[in-house]
């Protein structure tokens, strides 16, 4: 118990021995400030309860500080409903706008609760409460919570009567209606707040920023940042975060390192912002850049942090470096479950099957319960492995032993699992008879096995499937499709496929930028990104010559070995 504790229980069992004696019941005028003294210590729960009996079996309910101190004290201890029961049956006059504040803003942190709005009701429905006006708080604190609910309704109703009642100029109430309306993504509205606020933050700039980084607007939020006077870590987050939304990986990594130069001490990024460059550097493979991060974090005191670490294991498992992501994980004191399901899927994703098992059996072993990723890592890891008697048992044993069941994904792997060990005709019943409507991943990793196996009876009734709708819902089929027909002497079915996949290329269809053939290459530090027919690289030329010796120095071997 903290020193401080010791002395509050201390001074408290001398109190209510005092309260015993003789000399306390004879001098009852100094009970409600001695009690208040008392919780304004801010004790913990026990304590606070014993006050509260004091106050009832001493006939102090009237005493309104006492149950304004008590309000406080619960909601300080989250004992949210001891303090509702005291404000509902507060004294004969009504509570202050202060204490109908701090009500709701404690319901407002609630997701999904509309006890605000059932209070800001009842105090501007009631006569009893005609002498209290909600002020500038009371409408920051409701429109929070309207953030949290399912429609944007509620908070545009609040909208209206913050102006009707004259708030509407005030900043924290105006940062509050962009946060509002960028969380439910009506920009139009967000920015006509923004734009009519007499005086802004860092808060209003953020909380537009954030809205149309969320929407996917990311060159607007681009031109946000830019016009920010001021930035503080939030902002800098938002704008990394929505980089790597949009996939623009290379993007985040630069406005990382452009923090981190331009803060000048002011502030540090946080664990949000390091696991959003780390994550960054996973998806560049960007090795170089990731061990930069990695010795930043470890000099500044972050590895401990759970979503630091995994991210860690992640970045080193992707960049192929699976013995740093393993010499993380085993530097975790006691790993969770994100921990565990980061370690796991890097092993499988590189083709180590045993060891994902051996990180699984030592997750189970230390009663940590896998989440549905981890066991699609683990099924994954025996796809890649052959390992088809243990992916088996933890397939139809997951509903029972974890009460997870089997989504479409944990069904493709295990269909995977069993095509990749030539066990096709078992993988069709599953996927035929699976619960719900097998996807395409399913129905490519039997078209895979049948092509590598060379079952043409089996595979011409899988082609039946895939043709009845869907190929056209995924990209790549065609050419599976194209390989399968040509595997089995099929041309003519070769020649179709073919054709429609030329038709389709040149008919015009609306690409993200992530979505167009794209690489990344890490030279000393400095990460390339090339495109398809990429133009624009800066050194586009000499690369284009480069690659011309090299295909006429790759010719001219070709010829000399003939």
């Amino acid at each position: 118990m903290p020193a401080t504790l010791r002395l509050k229980v201390k001074i408290f069992k001398h109190f209510f021995k005092f309260t015993t004696s003789h000399s306390f019941c004879s001098s009852r005028v100094n009970i409600p400030k001695t009690l208040n003294q008392l919780l304004n210590q801010r004790p913990p729960l026990l304590q606070i309860k014993q006050v509260h009996a004091q106050v009832i079996t001493q006939s102090l309910l009237s005493h309104s500080i006492l149950i304004d101190s008590l309000i406080h004290c619960y909601l300080s201890t989250n004992s949210l409903n001891f303090a509702r029961t005291l404000f509902d049956q507060y004294p004969n006059y009504p509570p202050s706008i202060l204490l109908w504040n701090i009500m709701i803003r404690s319901y407002s942190k609630l997701q999904n609760s509309r006890e605000p709005i059932h209070l800001f009701r009842r105090l501007n429905a009631s006569d009893q409460y005609s002498s209290v006006a909600p002020d500038h708080y009371t409408f920051t604190f409701l429109i929070t919570s309207c953030t949290h609910q399912s429609s944007e309704l509620h908070g545009m109703t609040i909208h209206g009567i913050v102006i009707k009642n004259g708030h509407v100029s005030n900043l924290y109430v105006g940062n509050s209606l962009i946060n509002l309306y960028s969380v439910f993504c009506i920009l139009d509205d967000a920015c006509k707040v923004f734009d009519e606020m007499p005086e802004r933050d860092v808060f209003s700039w953020t909380s537009l920023l954030g809205g149309h980084a969320k929407q996917g607007e990311i060159t607007r939020a681009c031109e946000i940042f830019a016009m920010m006077p001021i930035r503080n870590m939030v902002s800098w987050a938002v704008i990394i975060s929505g980089f790597l939304d949009q996939g623009r990986y290379t993007d985040a990594l630069i406005y990382f390192h452009n923090m981190l130069r331009e803060s000048h001490g002011c502030f540090k990024p946080n664990e949000a912002v390091l696991v959003c460059a780390l994550s960054a550097c996973a998806n560049l493979e960007a090795l170089y850049q990731g061990k930069r991060i990695h010795a930043y974090i470890y000099k500044n005191g972050f590895t401990k942090r759970s979503n630091i670490s995994t991210a860690l294991i992640d970045m080193y498992s992707k960049c192929g470096i699976i013995n740093d992501a393993y010499q993380v994980f085993n530097s975790i004191s006691e790993p969770d479950v994100c921990n565990y399901t980061s370690m796991i899927s890097g092993f499988s994703d590189h083709g180590l099957g045993s060891n994902a098992l051996r990180v699984f059996h030592q997750m189970i072993a230390q009663n940590v319960t896998p989440n549905e990723i981890t066991l699609l890592g683990v099924l994954k890891g025996c796809s890649h492995s052959g390992l088809v008697e243990e992916g088996s048992f933890i397939f139809y044993n997951m509903d029972r032993f974890w009460n997870i069941g089997p989504k479409v994904e944990h069904h493709g792997c295990f269909v995977d699992l069993l095509c990749r060990a030539g066990h096709l005709k078992p993988a069709l019943v599953i996927a035929i008879k699976m619960p719900l409507d097998p996807d395409i991943v399913i129905w490519r990793a039997l078209l895979s096995g049948c092509r590598i196996y060379k079952d043409a009876s089996l595979a011409d009734k899988i082609v039946a499937y895939v043709e009845q709708g869907y190929c056209s819902q995924f990209s790549g089929n065609e050419v599976l499709l194209s390989n399968l027909y040509a595997s089995l002497s099929k041309w003519e079915r070769v020649g179709e496929i073919r054709k429609v996949m030329s038709q389709g290329e040149n008919e015009s269809r609306p690409r993200s930028e992530s979505s167009i053939g794209c690489s990344w290459i890490d030279v000393n530090g400095a990460i390339h990104e090339f495109r398809v027919d990429d133009q624009l690289h800066p050194h586009i030329e000499k690369l284009n010559d480069v690659l011309k010796r090299l295909m006429l120095d790759e010719m001219s071997e070709i010829e000399f070995c003939k």
